[in-house]
C-alpha cells in the first residue's frame, strides 16, 4: 500500500497555516508580557521586536499533530487509504513522539527563560541536555555503525547538542536561521518520503511547513523574531530530523549514509565549526557573540543582509540537494 501524496501535502500546508495564523497572537503575548528583542549592541533594529517565533513554529508542529491523531483514531473513514498505515506508525512510534514533543516544550522553557532572564551557559547547556535525553531515553538516538549502547547514546547526546547551537548561533540575521531549519527540514522529508518513511517525512513536513509560515514575519523585515526560542526549537527539530530517518537498512544497504546528515546540514555545522575554532584562537569563550559568521563575513565583502540570507540559503539547498541525492542514488 502506497501512502497518498495529499497526506504529505495536507502536513506541509496545515502545518505552515496553523504557524502563519498563530503568529500574530503569539506576537502580542509577547508584547505584553515583555518578552521583546530591545535595541542594542551589534543589533539594526531601533524598536523592541517580539520573541513570537519559536512559539508560532511549536504550535505549527503539535496542532496539525493532535490533529493529524484525532482524524486517524477518531474518524477513519477520513483517510482510507492512509489510515491503517498511519495508525500502525503511531502504534510503534508513539513513545517516540511523546518524547519528541515533550522535548520540544523543554527546549522551548529553556530558550523563554534565556530571552527573558539570560541564563548561564550552564543553566541554558542544562535545559538542551535535558531535552536531547528525553528523546535519547525513548531510543531516539544513533545507532548506524555504532555497536556499543553507551556510545551511541552518548554520540546521539553530543549531535543533538551540537545541531541546537549550530542553529542558535545561525540565528544572526532575519530568515537565516528558520530558512536554513525550513530548508533541512524539507531535504530530511524528501529522503523519508522516497524510502516509504511516511511518519518521520510528515515530522520533517510539519517543520519545514512550521518555519515556513513564520518566515513571512522575519524576512526580509521583521516583525518578530526568533529569539533563543525559536532557534533552540529549530535546531532541536533538525537534530531529531537527522536521527529518525533509517539512511542504511539490512534491504537498502547504504555504506556511506552516515553522512547525509552532515551533508545535508553543512552550511549550520560548517559555521559553528568556524566560529568556535576562531574563538577558541583568539582565547575567548565559544559561546561568545561576536560578527565572524558566514552571514557577517558576505555582509563584509559587500552583500547586503538580504543578499546574504539569500546566498547562505542557496548553498544550504545545493549541500541539501547533493545529500539526498548521495543517499538515494549512489549508495543503493
Amino acid at each position: 500500500m502506497s501512502f497518498p501524496f495529499n497526506v504529505y501535502l495536507a502536513a506541509l500546508a496545515g502545518s505552515f497555516l496553523v504557524s502563519w495564523l498563530a503568529l500574530p497572537a503569539w506576537r502580542t503575548f509577547c508584547r505584553r508580557t515583555g518578552l521583546v528583542d530591545d535595541p542594542g549592541h551589534r543589533k539594526i533594529h531601533d524598536q523592541p521586536i517580539p520573541l513570537a517565533g519559536g512559539f508560532a513554529v511549536l504550535t505549527g508542529m503539535v496542532v496539525p499533530l493532535l490533529l493529524g491523531a484525532a482524524v486517524v483514531y477518531g474518524n477513519p473513514a477520513r483517510l482510507p487509504q492512509s489510515q491503517p498505515l498511519l495508525e500502525h506508525g503511531f502504534e510503534v512510534r508513539k513513545f517516540e513522539l511523546a518524547a519528541i514533543i515533550l522535548g520540544a516544550f523543554v527546549i522551548v522553557l529553556t530558550g523563554l527563560l534565556d530571552d527573558k532572564y539570560e541564563l548561564r551557559p550552564a543553566f541554558k547547556f542544562g535545559g538542551q541536555l535535558l531535552a536531547a535525553a528525553l528523546v535519547v531515553s525513548a531510543n531516539v538516538r544513533i545507532t548506524l555503525f555504532v555497536h556499543s549502547t553507551i556510545f551511541s547514546y552518548a554520540i546521539s547526546l553530543l549531535w543533538i547538542l551540537t545541531v541546537i547551537n549550530a542553529f542558535n548561533f545561525m540565528d544572526n540575521m532575519n530568515g537565516l536561521c528558520a530558512g536554513l531549519g525550513a530548508i533541512s527540514a524539507w531535504f530530511f522529508g524528501m529522503f523519508a518520503a522516497s524510502d516509504g518513511q511516511y511518519l518521520v517525512a510528515l515530522l520533517a513536513l510539519l517543520s519545514c511547513g512550521s518555519l515556513l509560515g513564520f518566515l513571512p514575519y522575519n524576512f526580509p523585515k521583521a516583525s518578530a523574531f526568533l529569539g533563543d526560542t525559536g532557534s533552540h526549537l529549530t535546531g532541536y527539530l533538525l537534530a531529531v530530523m537527522a536521527i529518525l530517518p533509517h539512511f542504511s537498512t539490512a534491504q537498502h544497504p547504504r555504506h556511506w549514509a552516515v553522512l547525509v546528515p552532515l551533508v545535508i546540514l553543512a552550511v549550520p555545522l560548517g559555521d559553528l565549526a568556524w566560529v568556535v575554532l576562531l574563538r577558541w584562537r583568539l582565547g575567548k569563550p565559544f559561546y561568545q557573540g561576536d560578527n565572524n559568521h558566514l552571514s557577517h563575513r558576505l555582509v563584509k565583502r559587500g552583500f547586503s543582509r538580504r543578499d546574504a540570507v539569500l546566498l547562505i540559503w542557496l548553498l544550504a539547498a545545493l549541500s541539501g540537494g547533493v545529500g539526498v541525492a548521495l543517499t538515494l542514488r549512489l549508495f543503493q
